[in-house]
């Protein structure tokens, strides 16, 4: 059982209402998470603003999806793993890409370094060297997606807590949690 109400977008404020209708245009639905971080206006309003900011960044949907993935496998946030699997294979990923991205690893170099990285940052909280900023930049990430990366990790940081600890039922088709080999 959730531990916060989801809100209903009919039945709520205009502030919500307004985002939450938004939200619902750019699914096609107003996916549950949203619904549980709509008991916060400004939480709702600053999540969605990353999501949205980010989506336009350097990275591309799909690099970001599979960012996400690795981040929310790791931190066992069955929501988040679920949603951004859906997504990532709208962004172009297979399953096998997806599955693969749950465990920081990926047949594209580029992508393997970026998912290491991010997951480098969650277990180390961070605490990373210039040897693996390096790393990024030897394989053609630039200053700026490095910053996204992170931006990314941090931003899925965010929605795995939110997701964990108010136990957001999930409203997409369930994957399974993999352990690194």
């Amino acid at each position: 059982m959730h531990r916060v109400p989801l809100i209903d977008r009919a039945h709520t404020t205009p502030e919500r209402q307004a985002l939450l209708d938004e939200i619902h245009g750019a699914f096609g639905a107003t996916p549950a998470m949203f619904r549980a971080v709509a008991n916060s206006p400004a939480a709702l309003r600053s999540m969605w603003e990353a999501f949205k900011a980010l989506g336009g960044g350097t990275l591309g949907a799909r690099l970001g999806e599979q960012i996400a993935v690795a981040v929310a496998n790791r931190n066992a946030c069955a929501y988040c793993l679920a949603a951004h699997t859906v997504l990532g294979q709208k962004a172009g990923a297979s399953a096998a890409d997806m599955a693969a991205a749950q465990v920081g690893d990926a047949s594209d170099p580029q992508t393997r370094a970026a998912l290491r990285f991010a997951l480098k940052v969650v277990n180390e909280r961070a605490q990373v060297g210039s040897a693996d900023v390096q790393a990024l930049r030897d394989v053609g990430f630039s200053d700026e997606a490095v910053v996204e990366i992170l931006a990314h990790v941090a931003l899925n940081l965010f929605t795995n807590y939110i997701n964990v600890a108010l136990e957001v039922p999930v409203d997409f088709p369930a994957v399974a949690l993999r352990h690194a080999g």
